[in-house]
């Protein structure tokens, strides 16, 4: 198996909304924001080669919208999906499966394309992988969450017929759904705190577990527990779900790969008397 950070570019979200209650003069100091309030953060995926099976995980925001769209959230930066495939040697058609953690725009927008005023998928060879619990909370959105669902990047998914569902696990306890399998040395972890069901690959690579962080941990500055974003529908699942997968990393050595930090790709934990933090911070090539 081989693993290789994909950068698609950055966008902007408003910093308090990725903080939430946390008070401006302290997230401020993590992430400066701009005149308007706004923060840069990463969309980040994961590229896995494993045997004959390309396996990209989440794909950004895309390019299919239109202006007034991007208007809202700055799309910016030199890296895009294709520049950063390519320079691993790889094309979209080269991918064999797309896991999508879930389906806000920023994770899956990258799913379609337009071509000719046509919406087609951008993995023409892939399978797509979701799973039906969140699938079914996508596509039926409640008022709060809808905004982010778009009907565009989820429904040609499934009138192309590449959409496959992972099957879901049993509840362990409160804080904790049990793994799915997925293929050899890689398996999903489900939370469902920011939304429900989403997903998180959890992979053995190079003797270390490594566990991608989606929205559950958007980046190393939400390490603290109270640092839940108000775009999460359930904070205090979250905020349980943190502490839990938290507790498990330190104990275990997990790697985390982080999606949306702008700067820190992967981290290591360790405990100090102000709670699990990171330890070592280092990108993916450099394990």
């Amino acid at each position: 198996m081989q693993l290789y950070s994909i950068e698609t570019g950055k966008f902007k979200l408003d910093g308090g909304a990725m903080f939430g209650v946390v008070p401006k003069s302290m997230w401020n100091k993590l992430n400066p924001s701009d005149e308007n309030n706004m923060c840069s953060w990463a969309l980040r995926c994961l590229l896995i080669e494993d045997g004959n099976r390309l396996i990209l995980v989440d794909n950004g925001m895309g390019n299919k919208q239109d202006a007034k769209f991007f208007g809202h959230y700055y799309l910016h930066g030199d890296d895009t999906l294709d520049k950063s495939l390519a320079k691993h040697g790889f094309s979209k058609d080269d991918i064999t499966d797309v896991l999508l953690t879930h389906l806000h725009f920023d994770h899956c927008g990258g799913s379609i394309e337009r071509v000719n005023d046509q919406l087609v998928p951008a993995f023409k060879n892939a399978v797509y992988w979701s799973n039906e619990a969140h699938w079914q909370w996508a596509v039926q959105p409640n008022a709060r969450e809808k905004a982010s669902f778009l009907k565009e990047n989820i429904l040609p998914i499934e009138e192309s017929g590449q959409l496959r569902f992972i099957k879901t696990p049993t509840i362990i306890d409160d804080t904790r759904l049990g793994e799915t399998a997925f293929m050899n040395d890689f398996s999903i972890r489900f939370v469902s705190g920011h939304t429900n069901m989403m997903m998180l690959p959890q992979l053995n690579y190079k003797g270390r577990t490594i566990v991608y962080m989606a929205d559950l941990l958007p980046s190393v500055a939400h390490m603290p527990l109270p640092y839940v974003m108000a775009y999460d529908m359930f904070p205090l699942t979250t905020l349980n779900e943190k502490k839990s997968f938290l507790n498990e990393a330190v104990e275990k050595d997990y790697v985390l790969f982080f999606e949306h930090d702008p700067v820190n790709e992967c981290c290591s934990l360790q405990l100090t008397d102000k709670g699990i933090r990171p330890k070592d911070i280092f990108t993916l090539a450099e394990l």
